[in-house]
């Protein structure tokens, strides 16, 4: 059994001696969504795999730190770099996990800033998994020489199609994952950033824009360390404490009631901001009040509520009351993109709202899921160290590209 302490002085030493002064006030980082489906399984399906995980994990008693964006299929990937020099590596970005690992399919490349640790690290995704020792290394993300911070460097894995994961969830996500240390709890990236002085505060944001009209043409987005940058948002950016209610209260979990027109569809809960999941989700008793409202049927071929052309034009707002602030979907914000109909097994001329349900009840501590669909019309922002997530509305949050 190793000595944690000499171990975690160590960890805390190679990680603050790099200087302090300010380079940069950010780093931003290019992000590609891409699609990976097999089996003759669709994104629907792999959606509520992901869910379901959740809803397990939390029922079970299980740390919550353990559904990467690999279980969509739909990833967003994003280019780090590690080493000196370094070697580039193809990293799926991951709000719902906290621990930053490489080694699937391009081996760990040591240079002479590695230092292995000794601590074995070990992460159970459900779908995927991986196995392994912690290291110290610098990272880079663009240009950028960004900071010394810990990475896991799998020796097995499965289930991983890309290089590894960038873990951005909140750091109390990375608690139980480093097996002869249970108890420590990694520091975030940002957190790593802010203190080597290569971002001015530590903050994570994500910009997606809403899927273009092209049938092919990947979706892009931005990942920010550091300011948020103005281009990517409109307004103010407006943040609201991550909840103390579990298990949401794991992730980044916040509270909010939601309203479609004049209707509250559900009450004040508590529920999880999550770029891994595409559809936004509802307990099952607001979904069916939204069902109901917007007089959609369950489509068994898809699995998706449709509506026809007519219902789509009589479609109020979604309001999001998230603080004192309200988040409006419009019409086209609340459909599935029909240009993408294809891939959720759908008519090329169907209407689907991209609305789904927990198929759980409200008061279960998570009642609502905020998905891809809603990051693009909205700027996020999270703040592991104030413990609170911001959100604007960007260029796109009106946009009828759906």
């Amino acid at each position: 059994m190793f000595s944690t302490v000499p171990l975690l002085t160590l960890l805390a030493l190679s990680v603050t001696g790099s200087p302090v002064e300010v380079r940069n006030s950010r780093i931003t980082l290019p992000i590609t969504r891409k699609l990976k489906f097999s089996n003759g399984t669709n994104q629907v399906q792999h959606d509520e795999a992901r869910v379901v995980a959740f809803r397990d994990n939390s029922t079970h008693g299980r740390r919550a730190n353990n559904i990467p964006l690999e279980n969509e299929k739909w990833m967003y990937i994003t280019s780090v770099g590690i080493g000196r020099p370094p070697t580039f590596y193809e990293l799926v970005v991951d709000t719902g996990s906290a621990v930053t690992w490489v080694g699937a399919h391009k081996m760990y490349q040591k240079t002479a800033s590695s230092f292995e640790t000794s601590l074995v690290v070990a992460v159970d995704y459900q779908f995927a998994w991986f196995a392994g020792f912690l290291f110290t290394d610098f990272l880079i993300f663009g240009n950028t020489l960004a900071a010394t911070m810990p990475i896991g460097v799998a020796s097995e894995y499965d289930g991983m199609a890309y290089n590894g994961i960038l873990g951005i969830g909140p750091a109390r996500l990375s608690v139980g994952t480093v097996k002869n240390a249970m108890e420590m709890e990694l520091e975030s990236i940002a957190q790593h950033l802010f203190e080597a002085g290569s971002i001015s505060q530590p903050l994570v944001g994500i910009f997606f824009q809403p899927s273009s009209k092209g049938r092919e043409k990947p979706d892009g987005g931005i990942l920010n360390f550091g300011d948020p940058n103005p281009a990517l948002y409109t307004g103010n950016i407006v943040y609201t404490p991550v909840t103390t209610t579990y298990p949401a209260s794991m992730y980044w979990g916040i509270e909010q009631r939601i309203t479609y027109g004049t209707m509250e569809i559900l009450p004040t809960a508590s529920g999880v901001v999550d770029s891994g999941c595409t559809f936004n989700y509802l307990a099952s008793d607001a979904y069916e009040n939204y069902r109901v409202a917007t007089g959609a049927k369950f489509n068994a071929r898809t699995k998706l509520l449709s509506i026809t052309p007519e219902q789509y034009g009589a479609l109020d707002d979604l309001k999001f009351h998230i603080g004192n602030q309200i988040y409006s979907f419009t019409r086209n914000a609340q459909i599935w993109p029909r240009n993408l109909n294809y891939k959720v097994n759908g008519l090329e001329s169907g209407i689907y709202l991209a609305v789904k349900s927990l198929s759980t009840p409200v008061g279960r501590g998570e009642d609502f899921r905020l998905g891809y669909v809603f990051l693009q019309r909205f700027y996020a922002s999270f703040d592991n160290a104030r413990s609170q997530v911001g959100f604007a509305g960007t260029p796109f949050t009106d946009a009828t590209t759906n």
